[in-house]
């Protein structure tokens, strides 16, 4: 045990975290009431594995993150690579293998057309940091108008939401300006965000594309061909989409795949709230997908802008999230990073652990571009 802080040693967090001693008893003084189990979603699944073989001490020392202040929320981060293509969709064509528009997958590498809740979190390894991720997150294939997928160097995913002791995450604080009530991420949540594809109406939430690297111009690009502009070969073009950040507290899913989430929004009233009808506030991400371009970027184009030709490219830009953490683990992260307000990174728990990045990891996808399937 040579080389080991005296954080490292200390017992697991299961081994501490219904206790009155050790390091999170401070914070189970403050700590708010679980939700009732409607909130939860799915009963919790365990991972088939031991999930402290897929922690390491954070920063190689077992450091806390710093605060996230003056930001008004908490943050945790890590980053993906690239999994399976397939023309797939577990939400829209349950059970249909093939049925879809092509799709990159990002997190679960088994996800695929058969995946359920179950399946998620008992197989499948992950492109995002560690099989304690088994969610599944995807969006159209990126394609380059010479027959390619263009596969991503890296995807970011950024969770964020106010701490449950705000009174903004409170509807009965006393704050007139609560944003709604603050619960975690239910178990099995899924949902579709951005372009409409089973109606054309206005894409639920924001995205846009960006551009980073030599000879690049950042900003937030309506189409692929406004950002293509502006995205020299060698630069690193980016898909950025924000996930909704309010439930109904009731449903999983809908009928659509996108009315039992909503945004919160300032509307006419002035101040930063969820709708009556969504009255739950859970934990957002943005996701941001980054490739490198070549001298072919301005023939780019999603798979799904295919289906509607008449539109600029990158107009049909959408997502899919199936939510699918390993329960103890996610439970960190959101204690930690979330409720005590910290700036975590890189797959750091907050509570002087982290996830390990998987074998595997690449910064630089390789190959980059793959025969469309």
């Amino acid at each position: 045990m040579q080389g080991f802080s005296q954080r490292q040693l200390e017992p697991r967090y299961d081994d501490v975290r219904h206790s009155s001693a050790g390091p999170n008893a401070s914070a189970a003084a403050a700590h708010v009431a679980d939700p009732s189990p409607s909130l939860l979603g799915e009963a919790a699944i365990a991972s088939n594995f031991d999930y402290n073989s897929e922690l390491v001490p954070a920063g190689g020392n077992g450091a806390i993150p710093p605060s996230a202040s003056p930001d008004v929320v908490g943050a945790f981060r890590f980053i993906c690579n690239a999994g399976q293509v397939l023309r797939d969709d577990p939400i829209v064509y349950p059970g249909q293998p093939g049925k879809s528009h092509l799709h990159q997958f990002y997190g679960n590498t088994g996800a695929n057309a058969s995946s359920t809740y179950n399946s998620l979190r008992t197989s499948g390894q992950s492109t995002c940091m560690s099989p304690l991720n088994r969610s599944a997150y995807w969006m159209p294939a990126m394609l380059d108008g010479a027959g390619n997928v263009v596969r991503p160097d890296f995807v970011s995913i950024y969770y964020k939401r106010r701490p449950k002791s705000d009174p903004k995450c409170s509807l009965s604080s006393g704050d007139p300006q609560a944003q709604g009530n603050c619960v975690n991420l239910p178990n099995g949540l899924k949902f579709i965000f951005g372009y409409d594809m089973l109606t054309g109406k206005s894409p639920t939430g924001f995205l846009w594309f960006n551009c980073q690297g030599p000879g690049s111009v950042p900003g937030k690009y309506k189409t692929l061909p406004e950002a293509a502009k502006n995205c020299p070969a060698g630069a690193q073009l980016g898909a950025v989409i924000e996930a909704p950040d309010c439930w109904d507290g009731k449903n999983l899913d809908s009928a659509n795949h996108r009315d039992h989430v909503a945004y919160a929004s300032y509307g006419d009233w002035g101040y930063f709230k969820c709708p009556s009808t969504h009255p739950y506030v859970i934990p957002t991400f943005t996701l941001g997908a980054w490739f490198t371009t070549d001298s072919n970027v301005g023939n780019w184009r999603l798979s799904s802008d295919e289906m509607l030709p008449s539109l600029p490219r990158g107009t049909t830009f959408h997502a899919d999230f199936w939510m699918a953490w390993d329960p103890t683990v996610h439970q960190m992260w959101e204690d930690n990073c979330l409720d005590k307000k910290l700036n975590c990174s890189a797959g750091d728990l907050g509570n002087g652990w982290q996830m390990k990045q998987f074998a595997g990891f690449t910064w630089n996808a390789n190959p980059r571009l793959v025969a469309v399937p």
